[in-house]
């Protein structure tokens, strides 16, 4: 299959409700995110003490992203302005073939048969990694968790722990089936030496490295990276091609706007007041410098990001810094875990970026995977009104454009005729006070005919059945009293 033809491999929604039974069924499953997701709750916690301060850098943090987005495409412009002067080949991509495109053309360039790959939620977006395997061109990646559940034929779980489903007991099963004279080991320390093993040979041999970008400085032409194994800084300085991809979003006015928002990201994620590595990257190596590639491109997606910029509301989606933090604090997420929804983005995060990405047609169930409890919006670092994108989304899904609105794409894919007649029943019963008081009676009399199933409402629920009298009829009985 060219990268041309290929075809994006999530989940439909006609799957979710399906695949989420069968998580919140698997008792095992359960119990392991739900004890990953309290120690990172905890985690989180302890690094901001002070909710006063804390509230005080997601106002900060809000404004520099709303700051940001509101100059993004003179901002884009200054960054491929000065990125070109450093050296550094730029390429837009509307679509996900259109990156892929670009990736193959220059691994192709270059005579490569293995692309060696940092941790890039973008590049498991667009999927580069069955665009290159179809091109004949070997990816591998070199995150461990990434490198796990690659191993193992599956996608991330999780946007920033993607091994997060797994136990010791599955990876050392896994590493002695499919890693060549590795043993039998529950040792994390021997099985991280497993894998560190095979990525460092990995590292000699790959022509081209890839990696995301967790912000890029316009000001300056800079790529800033953050990481914890040490393996982004292999793939950005080994090979001797550098291939960074990121979203259109990621662009930041200042250097000095990254500070704010690194501390929040590090902490949000994973608790750490600070990562191993915070990589600056400015250009491709020059003359007299001993490492560093010496050819570096970066790939800026667009991929329905435009959709959401252009709507005054859902612009708010990317403001997102990718930090996890809501999907560690929703309580449907730790129940089901995130291949259950089928998507590069599970949780709140990705039922509001997916739809944008994918369409409404195929992501519209997963707006509606939440108890909308508010707890994403309250922990998110940029103050993302994460419930109130939700409920717009949920009601997008459900009708047509509005005059003078451009549509979503998928616009109406979950509209009903049964459901918009039912609701125009509905509408017109109370309406009418003699049709509603014929109704009311007509319910209470017969309300042993109330079917004991009623759709979704009873897979949680005991069934809606009238009470023996109406309330008006209760009320002018004791009048006659």
């Amino acid at each position: 299959m060219s990268s041309a033809t290929h075809e994006l491999k999530f989940v439909p929604a006609s799957e979710f409700r399906e695949r989420s039974a069968t998580a919140v069924g698997d008792a095992h499953l359960r119990q392991s995110f739900r004890a990953a997701m309290d120690f990172l709750i905890a985690r989180r916690a302890a690094q901001f003490p002070d909710l006063a301060a804390l509230e005080q850098q997601r106002r900060l943090a809000e404004q520099i992203r709303q700051y940001t987005l509101a100059r993004l495409p003179d901002l884009l412009e200054q960054l491929e302005r000065k990125l070109t002067a450093n050296g550094v080949q730029v390429h837009w991509a509307e679509t996900p073939a259109q990156a892929n495109a670009i990736i193959i053309e220059i691994a192709r360039r270059h005579s490569t048969r293995l692309v060696v790959k940092g941790k890039s939620m973008v590049s498991e977006e667009v999927e580069v990694n069955h665009a290159l395997a179809a091109a004949g061109i070997e990816a591998l990646e070199s995150d461990m968790g990434e490198y796990i559940v690659q191993l193992d034929g599956e996608k991330p779980s999780h946007i920033i722990m993607p091994a997060i489903h797994k136990t010791k007991q599955q990876i050392a099963r896994l590493f002695a089936a499919k890693v060549p004279g590795a043993r039998y080991t529950e040792s994390v320390d021997e099985l991280i030496g497993i894998g560190r093993a095979v990525l460092r040979e990995k590292f000699r041999a790959a022509e081209v490295g890839l990696s995301g970008v967790n912000f890029a400085v316009a000001e300056t032409g800079t790529l800033c990276l953050v990481e914890n194994e040490g393996n982004g800084r292999m793939c950005t300085t080994v090979p001797d091609v550098h291939i960074a991809i990121t979203g259109i979003e990621k662009v930041v006015e200042k250097l000095a706007h990254v500070p704010p928002l690194f501390g929040l990201l590090t902490r949000s994620a994973t608790g750490q007041a600070i990562t191993t590595y915070f990589n600056l990257i400015s250009g491709p190596r020059k003359a007299g410098e001993k490492d560093g590639p010496r050819e570096l491109h970066l790939v800026l997606v667009d991929n329905g990001r435009t959709q959401a910029y252009r709507d005054e509301q859902m612009r708010a989606t990317l403001q997102c810094i990718r930090c996890g933090a809501c999907m560690n604090h929703c309580p449907v997420y730790t129940r089901i875990g995130g291949h259950a929804y089928g998507t590069t983005y599970p949780g709140p995060i990705g039922g509001i970026i997916s739809p944008h990405l994918l369409g409404l047609a195929g992501t519209h169930a997963l707006p509606t995977a939440s108890t909308l409890c508010g707890a994403c919006g309250e922990v998110c670092p940029v103050r993302i009104p994460i419930p109130d994108l939700l409920v717009r989304l949920r009601n997008e899904a459900q009708h047509d454009a509005r005059p003078g609105q451009p549509p979503l794409l998928g616009q109406g894919a979950a509209k009903s005729r049964l459901a918009d007649a039912v609701w125009q029943g509905w509408a017109a019963l109370h309406a009418r006070p003699a049709l509603y008081r014929a109704y009311a009676w007509l319910a209470t009399r017969f309300r042993a005919l109330t079917p004991p199933r009623q759709s979704g409402w009873t897979l949680s629920r005991t069934p809606l059945k009238p009470a023996p009298r109406s309330l008006h009829e209760l009320l002018a009985a004791r009048t006659k009293r």
